[in-house]
């Protein structure tokens, strides 16, 4: 027993008689899970459709009132993070030791950097809420339709609805994935990856680059309908 241990390697679980199995196992996982989560922002996205076609007016209002600047801002916030989980996969698939550093430490470097612009992006966003906090814009009691000229000033609470809660589901989701990193900083300090086990830093990274594609969707879906229709109109 003791020999069939010793001849398993590091970072091969028990159940799986190859690397490449384990990888394409997990990566099966991952890619099952987002699906699911596809299917799940894709009902949000139906919903926002849907209203866009019963309330342009109004959707479009409401539109009005996101700072594009900000949301552009945090776009390219975004996308820096996933250049810098880029570098966290790169680095537990290379096994490099470039500058004298672990490959651990590599991949710590890039965590850290995503965690940088993650946090980034949810604190301009708190700000952004705030904002529509005290405009009261915010959908419930209280809520104050920032336009009466239109044929359904009201129906504009239905955007704000779709803002928060879709943009709220997205800084939910990259919360989690913050939090997960934290977990994953000092398991990569211990040297728990490297070129022949990083399945799970490279699954994780597809994970961010979907909530990062999500806010690709949603940026211009939620802030420029409003500046395109000034444009054109």
């Amino acid at each position: 027993m003791s020999s069939e241990a010793a001849a398993h390697p590091k970072g091969l679980a028990h159940h799986f008689e190859t690397f490449e199995q384990q990888k394409e196992s997990s990566f099966l996982g991952m890619w099952l899970f987002i699906c699911q989560e596809v299917m799940f922002f894709g009902g949000a996205f139906a919903a926002y459709v849907n209203y866009r076609v019963m309330y342009p007016d109004a959707m479009i209002a409401g539109s009005q009132q996101l700072n594009v600047t900000i949301g552009a801002a945090n776009t390219l916030v975004l996308l820096c993070s996933s250049f810098t989980m880029v570098y966290a996969v790169w680095a537990a698939q290379s096994g490099t030791t470039k500058w004298g550093w672990s490959n651990g430490r590599h991949i710590v470097l890039g965590l850290v950097g995503t965690l940088f612009f993650g946090s980034i992006f949810l604190i301009v966003k708190y700000f952004e809420y705030g904002e529509k906090f005290a405009h009261h814009l915010v959908p419930g009691h209280g809520f104050v339709p920032p336009v009466t000229s239109i044929d359904n000033p009201a129906a504009t609470e239905i955007f704000f609805s779709l803002y928060f809660g879709m943009t709220g589901l997205h800084a939910l989701h990259m919360v989690v994935g913050m939090a997960i990193m934290l977990v994953m900083i000092p398991l990569a300090l211990k040297g728990k990856w490297d070129r022949n086990n990083h399945n799970f830093v490279e699954g994780f990274g597809l994970y961010w680059h979907f909530v990062d594609i999500v806010w690709i969707f949603l940026f211009p879906f939620l802030y420029l309908i409003g500046e395109s229709v000034q444009k054109f109109t």
